[in-house]
């Protein structure tokens, strides 16, 4: 008989979590809420809720690895394309699962025994999913295995429709009211460095496309001068060589912004840069700074910063970034803060930014 909790008005959502910690040690399949349907799970390294999970299925498909992030998702598939990064790091977590070719020797899944290997990917494709909902996450963390999940199904909105289907198939249902999306998660196929949506879901093809876009970050101080003049001069630069406008540049696969390594939120930007780049039609005033974080770090593909200091300063807290963080002036010249030194001052920067961007624009390659 299943168990069903209704995580609302239980006493302590720990005890929730750790109640299904057991059931899936002992090999028995528990369902969780998450934002878009609620899933399915079973402990990886268990064989006995791997036979399970794949009799429910009754499809050969792969079944869903559930990771914690990317981080772990590379573990799982370190030969990873750089399309598949991309997509995992901003869709994770989140309702999107990522079908990619099964992975090599080198892998954490050629550590799973071949038997439950066959049970999770029968053919030559394994998929991965990180769920944005706290509960299964927290168990994820508890586990001692990995969770793997049966693909969802749209119509398993609530706690209601899974009892209805799977009353004595699983051993615990966890209630947490209907899902917040209404829809299921987007399954994308990537091949090589292109991906397609396998099965559509609540993430859009739109939103995909301006997922994997190459985004461009400019990086200074305050993220009031010298980050907005050249996000801006950038914008105007690219969007002329795509022949396009600014405000299609998403559609058109890019993205643009800036940051400062000291920036408190939402500064407007100095008058004197506004001034300048306005002489050449370009509108910065609705500019906002914005501090550095660790999620712009993680998302941008490019990030250029004003002076080696500032391109030192990151690296010494992420190191991984060292491809990714470059001196905006390819000789190797500090581009100096204007601030204080009149309009002359910010004339000349505008002047070395723009420099330096045109010979950036150069290599992008456009169809």
């Amino acid at each position: 008989m299943t168990e069903r909790i209704n995580l609302k008005q239980s006493d302590d959502p720990r005890d929730v979590i750790h109640l299904a910690v057991q059931h899936l040690a002992n090999g028995e399949l528990v369902a969780f809420p998450t934002a878009t349907a609620y899933v399915i799970a079973g402990q990886s390294l268990n064989s006995s809720a791997m036979k399970k999970l794949r009799l429910l299925s009754n499809t050969d498909e792969p079944l869903v690895i559930c990771v914690k992030g990317f981080d772990e998702g590379l573990d799982y598939l370190p030969d990873m394309s750089p399309i598949g990064r991309k997509l995992a790091k901003r869709c994770w977590p989140g309702p999107v699962i990522l079908q990619m070719n099964r992975p090599g020797s080198n892998s954490l899944f050629s550590h799973i025994p071949g038997e439950i290997q066959a049970q999770i990917s029968p053919g030559a494709h394994v998929r991965l999913r990180a769920p944005a909902h706290e509960i299964i996450f927290q168990t994820m963390r508890l586990s001692p295995a990995p969770l793997v999940l049966l693909n969802e199904q749209s119509k398993y909105q609530t706690a209601d429709s899974i009892m209805a289907d799977f009353n004595g198939q699983v051993a615990l249902i966890i209630d947490d009211g209907p899902s917040r999306f209404g829809d299921q998660s987007t399954i994308v196929s990537i091949s090589d460095n292109n991906w397609q949506i396998q099965e559509p879901g609540v993430v859009t093809e739109t939103t995909l496309k301006r997922l994997s876009s190459e985004i461009y970050m400019f990086v200074c101080t305050g993220n009031t001068c010298r980050s907005p003049m050249a996000e801006g001069l950038f914008r105007k630069l690219l969007s002329d060589k795509l022949g396009c406008l600014e405000d299609e540049l998403a559609d058109q696969g890019f993205i643009i912004g800036s940051a400062g390594l000291a920036a408190a939120l939402g500064a407007p930007p100095s008058p004197e840069g506004v001034a300048i780049l306005a002489e050449e039609g370009i509108d910065i005033r609705g500019h906002e700074s914005q501090p550095l974080t660790e999620r712009l770090l993680d998302q941008s593909d490019h990030i250029y910063t004003m002076t080696q200091g500032h391109r030192l300063a990151i690296l010494a807290e992420r190191p991984d970034l060292n491809e990714t963080v470059k001196l905006l002036s390819p000789e190797g010249n500090d581009i100096s803060d204007p601030i204080g030194g009149g309009l002359q001052c910010y004339v000349d920067c505008k002047k070395e930014i723009e420099r330096h961007l045109k010979s950036i624009i150069a290599q992008i390659n456009v169809p």
